[in-house]
């Protein structure tokens, strides 16, 4: 005999925002919107251009609005990641990582039949694999050479090698050099305004001696990609770079939020995860419903989130797999614990992992569910 259930919707357009099931990742609408006005703002007034990073949040929703607001198109990481992107109407996808083998290559060479991509190298093998899977589908591929600006992961080291792939690009007339990717990861997350600052400059140094290499060898670089949410500011302004890729502006994770910001460029927290008080059996400490399948906690516990800010006198200290604990911070008072079913709202560390363990983001505006979006990227890691 077989039972046919559906599992009811965690929520729908049109419910108050507090009848959300638990756990549910919900985004602030309000917030959110500002914070990609902000950045398309801020791009737009240096004359550079904003391909916002599609891995922080997986959500083909979002990149929709990013591109309606005046992005020029969207990063992804991963090649798999960006087919539900193509399959949404994105029409320009960089994806600003090197791809290893065949089955990946000839992926990549399908993906450029409906949608303008483009693809980082490193390695000459990388570029021969493009080519002869775009050979075989008939279709065309933009190639950026991935620099090693002080992240010390992918990107080789100086001109000379940009150049010897330039070259090896510049054999196969369906690949074409478009630029250099220029990314240092680490940058973003330093704490201090300064240290940002400085290490961003570093950067552009580095990507401005190796443009200045290609010049001398007659070589044009018509786009120079990278920065982040952490380093944009000094990005923006360095003359640098041509195209910006910051990500998690639009959610502001609480890793992210323990940075120091001077300018205007700081960004607001719109993203939270719902949760509810499932025990208080231990009268010193509350139990909640989300726990490590419900966020990343790579880059720290989440933030309790109250009156639009960060708790003054409850911590999350614990996550299980099932479970968080949260408890008074150290001199606040028992009696501040919330009640049995109570909800709070919990900043996550880190927003692409956490994104990545949901199946949909929900959308509030004014208390009322308004929107809910499928993470339709989620688990696409190939």
């Amino acid at each position: 005999m077989s039972i046919s259930f559906a599992l009811p919707p965690a929520a729908q357009p049109g419910q108050a925002a507090d009848t959300i099931d638990t756990p549910s990742l919900v985004l602030d609408l309000d917030t959110f919107s500002r914070n990609v006005d902000r950045m398309q703002a801020a791009a737009d007034h240096a004359g550079v251009k904003l391909r916002p990073h599609a891995k922080a949040h997986k959500c083909p929703g979002i990149s929709l609005v990013q591109i309606a607001r005046g992005a020029v198109g969207i990063c992804c990481q991963k090649v798999s990641e960006a087919v539900p992107f193509v399959r949404a109407g994105v029409r320009d996808i960089h994806i600003s990582n090197e791809v290893a083998g065949p089955v990946k290559a000839a992926l990549v060479a399908e993906l450029a039949r409906h949608a303008r991509i483009s693809v980082c190298v490193d390695d000459v093998a990388q570029v021969d694999a493009l080519a002869v899977a775009t050979q075989t589908a008939g279709t065309r591929l933009d190639v950026f050479v991935e620099i090693n600006v002080g992240q010390g992961r992918c990107g080789v080291a100086d001109g000379a090698a940009v150049l010897a792939l330039a070259e090896r690009i510049g054999a196969h007339p369906q690949l074409t050099m478009r630029g250099l990717q220029a990314y240092h990861g680490g940058i973003q997350h330093l704490r201090g305004w300064h240290e940002r600052r400085d290490g961003a400059a570093r950067a552009a140094d580095r990507t401005g001696a190796v443009i200045a290499q290609l010049e001398a060898a007659g070589v044009a670089c018509e786009v120079v990609t990278g920065g982040g949410s952490g380093s944009v500011e000094f990005d923006l302004a360095s003359g640098v770079y041509t195209e910006i890729q910051p990500g998690s502006y639009v959610f502001m994770d609480a890793d992210y939020g323990a940075n120091t910001y001077a300018g205007a460029l700081r960004f607001e927290h719109s993203l939270f995860i719902a949760t509810a008080v499932m025990s208080v059996a231990a009268r010193d400490r509350v139990v909640v419903d989300a726990g490590l399948k419900s966020m990343a906690v790579d880059s720290g516990l989440p933030w309790i989130w109250n009156d639009g800010a960060a708790s003054a006198t409850l911590d999350y200290v614990a996550a299980n797999d099932e479970h968080g604990i949260v408890m008074p911070k150290s001199g606040a008072s028992t009696g501040g614990l919330p009640p049995l079913g109570s909800r709070m709202m919990l900043v996550p560390g880190h927003c692409d992992p956490t994104l990545n363990l949901y199946d949909e983001l929900v959308g509030v505006r004014g208390g009322v569910v308004e929107s809910v979006w499928p993470v339709a990227a989620r688990g696409l890691s190939r």
